[in-house]
């Protein structure tokens, strides 16, 4: 067992950022599932979003996250975000951060559904820059402690009390260490869950292998709230590879100038389904390539920049381009072949300004929350700000009300008497599989009622096999992940059934308009 003031789950840019603004006067444990550097943050390639450009401004941002987010968003949420992202900046700059920089000042970028460029960038590796800077800084603080592969099992709460108060407090999670299978409780006064989305519900995604849902199944199995989890957004523009089946093709390339083709035609297609053409909303675009691989017989459509000077596109795009020529691309003088692929999960855990949850003592931030900024579809690069932007408020919040929390008090052990190893490890995977194919042929970017009952009766079919395993054998890494996909996935499915209507990233068939009253999808653990 161990114990510290703060508890943080997950060692990205909203943990870390957390945990830099709480050392100073507390003890901090922060823990990762796997290296300190494997989560989403690291893999962000486009940039940070925030109005530094002369003739942008804090309205101009808001109305484009709004027109973005169809409406859904929180526009006091919007405006509380959008109004910290220059201070952002100017703290990740003073940490280092090798932000690109033209004549003396920020370079800015465009991407889709932006009205301005207002992307703050490292050429096309962000997310690795901002993630160094902050885990350098973590790494030499004395307060902090970083504790890596360690895998969330789930929440310690009032259950778990050696003598039960009843009180519903969170005092941190139960985890198993992966280099000694060894299950630990970790106990604090405050837990912040920063656990990133959960993309791997889905068969192609552009997020890592750890984007399994376990901060949102946590809290859901907890009894928090979870929110607006039909919206997935899917990236327009993943790589298209026999061996590669991840690799994201930036936002910014089509802000700087790429087209998307037709291969079958030659022809430019974005034309015929939006104004905005290739710097329309995620949204828009990921449907319009999806509608041309349909109607084509197409596996794949081409992204192509290489009318652009070879040498602004090598400078733009170092590392993309780095990556293509090992794959037998060159972009400067080939057209690349992308697919949409599953790539930010809008909803999750609702959180209010402070990043509070509905559980005392349970705080969370970033891409496993909902909270009020994105809507019904994250606008390009508002991902990273979320994380700075909340995992400060939530760590305000925290040392402003320190006194109000009480300290854990004795947390029974992880009970492994009753379990044994299981030799059946290939049902686990073949378990896995399963639910990330049904929810790619079912709950993707198209849907029908139809396809979301048949991915709802798969998942009934699965609960009773994983409850079983969990009950009977020995956790496994690869057991929880599981267990926390198979959750998430039924809550994807839930609130997809739930809104009868086609709004941001949730498009069906059989409720092709937009309603009147936008309205947040909230689902409420049973007592």
């Amino acid at each position: 067992m161990t114990q510290s003031d703060v508890l943080i789950v997950g060692s990205g840019a909203a943990g870390l950022t957390a945990a830099l603004n709480l050392a100073d006067r507390f003890t901090v444990t922060v823990l990762a599932k796997g290296a300190l550097n494997e989560g989403s943050t690291a893999w962000a390639q486009g940039g940070i979003a925030a109005v530094l450009e002369p003739g942008d401004t804090f309205e101009h941002h808001v109305e484009d996250t709004m027109v973005a987010g169809a409406g859904l968003n929180d526009r006091a949420i919007v405006e509380f975000v959008v109004e910290r992202a220059p201070a952002a900046i100017a703290r990740l700059r003073a940490l280092g951060v090798p932000f690109a920089e033209e004549g003396g000042a920020l370079h800015l970028t465009r991407e889709g559904g932006h009205s301005h460029r207002r992307i703050v960038h490292v050429a096309d590796a962000t997310g690795w820059a901002v993630q160094e800077a902050l885990q350098r800084a973590a790494e030499a603080h004395p307060n902090i402690t970083l504790v890596p592969d360690q895998v969330a099992i789930d929440l310690a709460t009032s259950r778990h009390e050696e003598r039960y108060s009843g009180a519903g407090n969170v005092w941190g999670v139960y985890a198993i260490d992966r280099r000694t299978g060894a299950v630990e409780v970790h106990t604090a006064r405050a837990t912040i869950l920063a656990t990133g989305g959960a993309g791997r519900t889905y068969l192609f995604s552009t997020a890592p292998r750890g984007a399994t849902g376990d901060g949102i199944a946590m809290a859901w199995r907890a009894g928090a709230r979870v929110a607006n989890m039909e919206f997935m957004q899917f990236h327009p523009t993943c790589l298209y590879h026999l061996e590669v089946k991840n690799f994201l093709i930036t936002e910014a390339v089509r802000g700087e100038g790429g087209h998307l083709i037709n291969p079958t035609t030659g022809r430019r297609f974005m034309p015929w389904y939006d104004d905005r053409l290739e710097l329309a909303p995620r949204d828009v675009v990921a449907r319009a390539i999806d509608a041309e691989i349909k109607r084509y017989g197409l596996d794949f459509v081409h992204l192509d920049i290489s009318h652009m000077p070879a040498d602004f596109v090598r400078a733009h795009f170092p590392n993309i381009h780095e990556k293509l020529l090992g794959l037998g691309i060159d972009m400067t003088t080939q057209p690349i072949p992308v697919v949409p692929a599953q790539h930010y999960t809008c909803g999750g855990i609702v959180v209010d300004r402070d990043g509070r949850t509905d559980l005392p003592g349970l705080y969370a931030a970033g891409e496993c929350t909902q909270s009020g900024l994105h809507g019904a579809n994250r606008l390009a690069s508002n991902s990273l700000l979320e994380c700075f932007v909340f995992g400060e408020a939530a760590a305000q919040h925290i040392a402003q009300h320190w006194d109000a929390l009480p300290p854990p008090p004795a947390v029974r052990a992880w009970d492994e008497s009753r379990v044994t190893d299981s030799d059946e490890e290939v049902v686990i995977k073949q378990n896995w599989t399963e639910i990330r194919r049904f929810m790619w042929n079912y709950v993707g970017i198209v849907r029908t009622t139809k396809r979301l009952e048949r991915a709802q009766h798969r998942i009934d079919l699965l609960r009773s096999e994983v409850e079983d395993y969990y009950g009977h054998f020995r956790v496994t890494p690869d057991l929880i992940e599981l267990r926390n996909l198979l959750q998430v996935a039924e809550l994807i499915v839930r609130s997809a059934l739930h809104r009868h209507e086609s709004r941001g990233l949730h498009y069906t068939l059989d409720w092709p308009d937009t309603l009147d009253a936008p309205a947040d999808t909230v689902l409420v653990p049973r007592a």
